[in-house]
């Protein structure tokens, strides 16, 4: 994890998501927590992981996500050198649909 984002604060809030039980709960919770335009921004990068990992092409995914280059770009920086957030979220959602 990057050491400029770990201390007690983020750790709490992290465990404060982690206590959430359902996805009802997620919605109330992050519409308090982030704004809808932040909700979407997040939204949207997942979005564009999901599909990289489909293989799905750049031009592809602008079209369908509206997404900059420069978001997906670093969309799939992440998922290459990253720290494996994605991977872990995208392979534990394969695991439950299959």
């Amino acid at each position: 994890m990057n050491s400029k984002l770990k201390d007690a604060g983020m750790d709490e809030l992290f465990r404060g998501i982690l206590a959430l039980d359902s996805l009802e709960e997620c919605y109330n919770f992050f519409e308090d927590l982030c704004t809808i335009n932040e909700l979407r921004a997040m939204e949207q990068r997942f979005e564009v992981a999901r599909m990289l990992d489909r293989g799905q092409i750049y031009s592809d995914i602008v079209r369908e996500t509206g997404a900059s280059t420069a978001t997906i770009s670093r969309v799939n920086k992440c998922l290459t050198y990253g720290t494996d957030g994605y991977r872990t979220v995208l392979d534990r959602l394969k695991e439950q649909e299959g």
